[in-house]
């Protein structure tokens, strides 16, 4: 951990990871957090002294990321909770098992993403994998936990998105989530998955404040990072992940350490509100700031009828309004 205090409120120069103020006594869950970008994000949170829990698929990639953190923060507070975020079995009982251990969760980070190249194919649950990991998952694991969100005095639920909900061709039909009337094209159902994650964090929000709740929801993009995640996509991403274009790639893309930084200032920086979107101040790389999203995210009618079909789907129901 830098020496360095973080900013004050104001200050000029760009967001780093230095501006992470201490989260002490504060607990953190972060989804994917096996590697890449949620693997970052963790580290960032737990050097900064929160309790953070790695929400993994993989129980022995986690709990080797989480030595990797004990390496660098000795004192740091880590456990690893076993989520596979394309059943709804493992979603509730990973739940279950946060709901024994904490009475509050100050920070639920939803970063865990994925694109299945081999489909069309079905989960356990009869979804689209890629919906179904990467928004429906989130959903139903947010809205369990959601009395211990709000029971925290700041809480916050970050989503981490990406470009790709932006994209032109990005069009999210409630009528075939599953893809059995469409050509299945991975790269649409990603983008489609994280449109998704957009409409929901500002629909949370909306409901939040309806509530008056003290509770706020952001979400986040990290640009183009160089992780492992870019060897699973498809043209020029998959490229430019070959190792003797690393050269090359690295004109165009930013280190983890960077990408995860748009995720880190939503989770922290108490200068951002709910309903905000963080993301590179540049079109693929860069500091985070705000950044609006595509008018799409912004269509309140597309965004409660995804609610509604997604509390059918996942038969996840918030307690809207607020006890």
């Amino acid at each position: 951990m830098s020496n360095r205090s973080p900013r004050e409120p104001g200050a000029a120069g760009p967001w780093t990871a230095v501006d992470i103020p201490d989260l002490t006594g504060r607990t953190a869950v972060v989804t994917g957090a096996s590697a890449g970008l949620g693997a970052e994000t963790a580290r960032q949170l737990a050097a900064r002294g929160a309790r953070v829990v790695l929400a993994c698929r993989s129980v022995d990639k986690g709990e080797y990321v989480a030595a990797s953190i004990r390496q660098r923060s000795p004192d740091a507070e880590l456990s690893v909770v076993q989520v596979d975020l394309a059943s709804l079995a493992s979603v509730r009982g990973a739940a279950a098992r946060l709901r024994e251990r904490f009475d509050r969760v100050d920070l639920l980070v939803n970063n865990a993403g994925t694109l299945f190249r081999d489909g069309p194919h079905k989960t356990v649950d009869g979804f689209e994998p890629t919906f179904a990991t990467n928004h429906l998952g989130h959903f139903a694991f947010t809205g369990l936990l959601l009395d211990l969100l709000t029971a925290a005095p700041a809480g916050r639920v970050v989503a981490v998105s990406s470009r790709a909900a932006g994209y032109r061709r990005t069009v999210l039909d409630l009528g075939d989530l599953t893809y059995e009337r469409r050509a299945y094209k991975p790269m649409f159902v990603y983008g489609q998955s994280k449109l998704a994650n957009l409409l929901f964090a500002f629909e949370l929000q909306r409901r939040l404040t309806d509530a008056g709740a003290s509770l706020i929801a952001l979400a986040a993009y990290p640009g183009v990072a160089d992780s492992d995640f870019n060897k699973n996509l498809g043209g020029t991403a998959r490229f430019l992940a070959r190792p003797e274009m690393r050269w090359f790639s690295q004109l165009l893309t930013q280190t983890t350490a960077m990408g995860a930084l748009p995720t880190l200032r939503a989770c922290t920086d108490p200068s951002m509100n709910g309903g905000d979107y963080i993301g590179p101040n540049g079109r693929s790389k860069g500091h985070p700031v705000r950044r609006e999203p595509a008018p799409r995210a912004l269509d309140r009618q597309l965004a409660t009828d995804l609610w509604a079909e997604s509390e059918r789907l996942t038969g996840v129901v918030y307690p809207f309004p607020l006890p």
